[in-house]
């Protein structure tokens, strides 16, 4: 498949992703009358149902990475050529953008603006590392055909159980630094969930190696003998 229709694929599933996270925030602010745990469970399930309808949608044509961080280790393994990395990478972190610029747009918001909310310290970025790691990891060793509803199940829990809410995704991070609302992130924030980011996804290509490598060959024991393991 030519790789401009896998690229229309990234960008557009990670426009409507952004569109889904961000709206889906905007709206459940208006709505929940300042109580800040019924507006994240709200966004928490938009996000599930969102991702899984995506994944299924785009997987079939350009694997629904929407993320740098997956399709850099896609890149790594062999699975998407070399070649088509950068060009995977720009058209998820444009349509990230794009995807911002469209729920201002609904919600008759100014459509270019820089969120002012700071998400910063050791507590985010451990969140954010085991956010990915999870996220990678899950990605990694699901079967191929409970990938979309394994890795949307993981993202709702991980809304709750990280203190970061579980961006899991450099490209989220950069199009939530044009969206000053509720899922926004401060563009000085964006750096150490980066890098938090990387190294959560570093860290689950590693342990997946190591979960699927080979027993080792285990010696027959001489006759007359037992070996115990």
């Amino acid at each position: 498949m030519g790789l401009s229709r896998k690229l229309l694929a990234e960008g557009l599933g990670t426009a409507l992703l952004m569109a889904v996270v961000i709206g889906s925030g905007v709206m459940a602010e208006r709505l929940s009358g300042g109580n800040v745990a019924i507006a994240l469970l709200a966004n928490t399930l938009a996000t599930v149902g969102g991702l899984y309808i995506l994944i299924e949608v785009f997987g079939p044509v350009s694997g629904a990475h929407f993320n740098p961080a997956v399709t850099a280790v896609m890149a790594w393994r062999g699975a998407l050529p070399v070649a088509a990395l950068l060009p995977y990478i720009a058209a998820q972190l444009f349509g990230a953008v794009l995807g911002a610029w469209l729920v201002h747009a609904m919600f008759d918001m100014n459509i270019v603006q820089l969120s002012t909310k700071l998400r910063s310290g050791s507590g985010q970025w451990i969140a954010e590392a085991v956010a990915t790691f999870g996220l990678m990891l899950v990605i990694l060793r699901a079967p191929g055909s409970r990938v979309a509803a394994m890795v949307a199940a993981y993202i709702g829990a991980a809304y709750w159980f990280t203190a970061s809410t579980s961006f899991a995704n450099p490209a989220a991070v950069f199009g939530r630094m044009f969206s000053d609302s509720f899922a926004g992130i401060a563009p000085v924030s964006a750096p150490g969930f980066v890098l938090a980011e990387l190294a959560g996804a570093a860290l689950a290509v590693l342990v997946h190696q190591w979960l699927a490598a080979p027993a080792t060959a285990v010696e027959p024991a001489p006759a007359g003998e037992t070996r115990h393991v």
